[in-house]
């Protein structure tokens, strides 16, 4: 088994986001030489740059330059700093760049971000696609941009972008949560204007009969790296985690570790429904940050004994090297 895996070089950023759930208390660094030995421990499918602003790390290039020697496929999500500091050819190694952007208001972004940010994500798609290299804006989807999440994906596609969601977890603050009705109304909104290309998000798969996928991506052949030099199976999971040398010495044994099986676990209230073999409980790291691993996803409809319907139609699928490790939603704007 090949793994995805999620590496956080640093969890420094130029920025102070209200929404992000990296650790701000505890500034950590993996080295040049952890990723080289996370490369011989793991068989490893592909690497996404996440979680800190990689850009901030004094090895960053080096480490881009090491792994343009290894077969390894490479996407970033940025805030648009650590594209900007790299060369055309650097960029040009990276099989798919991602932008967070979360408002499709220029003042609401920036003052959500900081000044000039907005601006900066736009130009890292339009070089991206000077430079066919395929582009995704990701956003949050939040109690705050819920009903908004349209004219980002349209945005997107005005700049040669797919646009992928991944929706609002609880880690550092419940602020941003959203509601039961606010979870379903963005979907419904979403798919009403976009077409799908990937949705990994386990209810919301298990109601449109995507199938393809048992439960969470989460924890099926995926592995999150924090700065800090601990392992998880999901970069929202709520626990320390094994350590980076536990990593080294197992390599894909880790998959059995407890984490692993945990993020993989289904309810007993579910075990009968009609969508556990696709959903299996919904998402494990929500289910864990609640402090309910046992029980099912606070946007189950089934429990609740309602009925949820969704109107979508399915895009021409692309290469998408992420839709398949985590909770995640990716879509495409239809044309006017």
């Amino acid at each position: 088994m090949s793994f995805s895996v999620g590496l956080a070089l640093t969890n420094e950023c130029n920025l102070s986001c209200a929404h992000c759930y990296r650790d701000v208390h505890d500034m950590s660094r993996l080295s040049l030489d952890d990723v080289k030995a996370i490369c011989d421990a793991l068989p490893v499918r592909s690497i996404n740059f996440g979680t800190g602003e990689n850009g901030v790390h004094p090895e960053y290039r080096d480490v881009l330059a090491y792994l343009r020697t290894q077969d390894v496929k490479t996407t970033i999500t940025t805030n648009g700093l650590s594209i900007d500091i790299l060369t055309d050819e650097e960029v040009k190694t990276f099989h798919s760049v991602e932008v967070s952007i979360d408002y499709p208001d220029e003042f609401e972004q920036d003052a959500f971000r900081e000044p000039g940010n907005y601006r900066q994500s736009l130009d890292v798609l339009d070089r991206c696609k000077r430079l066919d290299i395929p582009a995704t804006i990701t956003a949050v989807m939040m109690s705050t941009n819920y009903d908004r999440l349209v004219p980002i994906a349209r945005m997107a596609a005005e700049h040669g972008a797919t646009f992928r969601v991944n929706v609002y977890q609880a880690v550092q603050t419940d602020e941003f949560s959203l509601s039961y009705d606010e979870f379903w109304t963005a979907f419904r909104l979403l798919f009403e204007e976009t077409d799908v290309l990937a949705c990994t998000e386990p209810l919301v798969n298990a109601i449109m009969g995507l199938g393809g996928i048992s439960g969470a991506g989460c924890g099926q052949g995926t592995v999150r790296i924090a700065a800090r030099g601990t392992v998880l199976p999901c970069v929202y999971w709520p626990a320390y985690g094994e350590k980076l040398s536990t990593l080294l010495e197992v390599g894909a044994g880790i998959a059995a570790h407890r984490d692993w099986q945990d993020i993989q676990s289904v309810p007993g209230a579910c075990q009968s429904c009609v969508y556990v073999d696709t959903c299996r409980g919904g998402c494990g790291s929500r289910r864990r940050l609640r402090g309910k691993l046992d029980e099912p996803d606070q946007y189950c409809p089934v429990v609740r004994g309602d009925e949820v319907v969704l109107q979508w139609a399915r895009a021409a699928g692309q290469d998408l090297p992420k839709s398949g490790s985590a909770c995640t939603t990716i879509v495409a704007a239809r044309r006017a």
